[in-house]
């Protein structure tokens, strides 16, 4: 609707190719298309109502609703947003490399070398765009056109910033002690706070850049990333960090569920890792935060978990439920663990076909189990997202594995009279006031469903035709 796909201003299903990154020449360039650079795309990035890439010389591209930024500094200059349905490059920044960029609803903020070339640590921090929060880290909430360094990052401050990552309204960067020899990181935030996504111990918002505390200075920080209101990040040991909105989703297994700010958590908390692999995650690759759910990539990019909202299956793990604590998605799906590689580079097709029978009748099985192995997962996920309703309803809370009966968990003999006796009995108070609320309201309803039923009975009974006096 606002170009932010890249072409004709429509909604669409399927991917289309973006024609504006085929070539590129200077802004004052005259070159014909043949001596024109073809141009590859080395990152994107999506915001609230925008879209930006990186491409391989080091140019940046905005397409959708986005600020875009005049060519020269001026007080004539007045904030506003353009939008486009094809990639506009932005020439601010010509002669330079843009290394990583992120953008939020209104802002963009990008990480650009002082010189021509990219020297590992030699970034300059940019910001512009819709700053009523201060999300743009220049110490005041004035919008800006056009891009202007965020001062703690300049070419001569002793942090140099090297990720990047936008929220609606917040930002939050990664930056390392340049130069030292010691891995030293710190995850500085600045912007819209009210949800203690800055992780800062408040819910103020904050003008400038200012650095997260509470993480330990010993942690190298490899990954940030921002949800619509929470910030996490993840150490090359294989910790990590959340904070922000939606404490009971992810952030803290052990939340209250009551009262109005009890979901926020103003300062990092640390995310155990569950099952074998705990405490660590191991080998952590990347974070990433959807506007409620949070994505770990680790294992060498073998493994996911996730936690938080589940609604559409975004968590990827078959269940559309919330989870409180991090579970590992269905990666790879179960029909590729069991498919045959594909040819290299020089076999030939015919030498697939001479299998012997007995590797394709154990392709076969293979295959079968696996359509069985979906179909009872597909009955559990029903079975789970059901029991998860019913245990909310009553206690208040989503149904997690310790609420299981300890006969079931063992696997023996399950007595249902006796295990409802013996949760009654561990109940305390407030359980048990709460279970009564929920029986009257059951048989309340009940009761209403009843008269209903009589009513439309009496009702039809008055409709039917008298009997004639021939049938008498």
């Amino acid at each position: 609707m606002d170009g932010q796909l890249g072409f004709n201003g429509e909604n669409s299903l399927v991917p289309h190719l973006l024609e504006g990154f085929l070539e590129l020449g200077s802004p004052n360039s005259s070159a014909s298309g043949s001596e024109r650079k073809k141009l590859m795309i080395s990152s994107v990035k999506g915001g609230g109502m925008m879209s930006a890439a990186i491409d391989n010389l080091g140019s940046l591209w905005l397409w959708g609703n986005f600020p875009e930024p005049q060519k020269s500094k001026s007080t004539e200059n007045e904030f506003s947003l353009t939008s486009s349905c094809n990639p506009i490059p932005v020439w601010n920044f010509h002669g330079h490399t843009v290394v990583k960029v992120a953008c939020g609803n209104e802002h963009v903020v990008a990480l650009v070398t002082a010189g021509e070339g990219y020297k590992g640590s030699n970034l300059v921090c940019y910001s512009w765009g819709g700053n009523s929060h201060g999300q743009l880290g220049l110490g005041d909430r004035e919008s800006r056109q056009y891009p202007e360094v965020i001062e703690p990052f300049n070419s001569v401050f002793p942090w140099s910033v090297y990720e990047v990552s936008c929220g609606a309204f917040h930002t939050a960067l990664l930056a390392q002690r340049s130069p030292s020899d010691m891995l030293e990181s710190v995850c500085w935030t600045f912007g819209l706070g009210d949800n203690g996504q800055l992780g800062q111990g408040t819910t103020q918002s904050l003008l400038s850049p200012e650095p997260v505390k509470e993480l330990p200075r010993s942690a190298f920080l490899i990954s940030v990333d921002c949800g619509l209101f929470h910030t996490s990040v993840v150490s090359s040991a294989g910790d990590v960090w959340s904070w922000g909105m939606e404490k009971g989703l992810g952030l803290c297994p052990e939340a209250s569920y009551s009262g109005g700010d009890a979901g926020d958590a103003i300062y990092p908390l640390l995310i155990p890792c569950v099952g074998r692999y705990g405490p660590k995650f191991p080998e952590p690759v990347q974070v990433a935060c959807g506007a409620a759910h949070t994505i770990l990539l680790a294992d060498a990019g073998y493994k996911m978990w996730s936690w938080g909202r589940g609604w559409s299956g975004v968590l990827g793990n078959g269940k559309m439920i919330d989870c409180y604590s991090p579970t590992m998605a269905l990666w790879p799906p179960l029909d590729a663990d069991f498919r045959g590689q594909s040819l290299k580079d020089g076999d030939d097709i015919s030498s697939k076909e001479k299998k012997p029978e007995d590797v394709i009748e154990l392709e076969k099985k293979l295959s079968m189990a696996a359509e069985d192995v979906r179909l009872l997962q597909s009955k559990l996920s029903l079975m789970e997202r059901y029991a998860s309703i019913l245990h909310g309803a009553i206690f208040g809370k989503p149904f997690e594995e310790q609420d299981m009966p300890a006969s079931l968990r063992s696997g023996g003999s399950f007595d249902i009279a006796k295990e409802w006796e013996n949760m009654l009995e561990a109940s305390d108070r407030g359980k048990l006031a709460r279970l009564e609320m929920f029986y009257r309201s059951m048989l309340a309803g009940i009761k209403d469903k009843l008269l209903k039923k009589r009513i439309q009975e009496i009702f039809l009974e008055c409709q039917s035709p008298l009997p004639s006096e021939s049938s008498q």
